[in-house]
């Protein structure tokens, strides 16, 4: 796995961050759903996985809303051509440390069914399926899986 490190994303990120997000959803966010997110919403907050290097990149981001005692993961995603490489695993990891260290106790996310791959990721870092959200995707009108993860119990991978 290249080296990176976790940055908040900032408006100068919005390009690379589009491109990862187009390549990644059938329905991606527009540049104003993440301006929104950046710029308006008290409870949101971006991270950018960045590359290391003479050329550094954005590798893949997470946001998220936080709102106090839980954090509710609402966008992840990694450039195709870095997948595989342990970097969803190590921004959600980081993001969740952090929100465990700040006292924060419950992370929530939605997931498509269909989503096998993330599904899995999810479930190796804590997380449990605690419901379903009929019809949330509003391209298929597909379900979301609803996943829990308690931030104080022992860290999934960890004694």
């Amino acid at each position: 796995m290249p080296s990176w490190s976790l940055e908040p994303l900032g408006v100068a990120d919005l390009d690379e961050v589009l491109a990862i997000e187009r390549a990644s959803f059938p329905t991606p966010w527009s540049r104003g759903a993440f301006l929104y997110e950046l710029q308006q919403n008290p409870v949101g907050r971006c991270w950018v996985a960045r590359s290391s290097g003479s050329a550094p990149r954005v590798l893949g981001y997470l946001c998220l809303w936080e709102i106090s005692p839980e954090v509710h993961i609402t966008n992840l995603a990694v450039h195709p051509d870095c997948r595989r490489q342990g970097i969803a695993r190590s921004l959600l990891g980081a993001i969740l440390e952090d929100a465990r260290r700040r006292h924060l106790t419950v992370a929530l996310l939605e997931v498509r069914p269909t989503n096998t791959e993330a599904r899995g990721l999810y479930e190796r870092l804590g997380f449990q399926v605690i419901g379903r959200r009929k019809g949330y995707y509003f391209d298929t009108g597909e379900d979301a899986l609803l996943m829990k993860a308690d931030l104080t119990a022992t860290p999934a991978g960890n004694p």
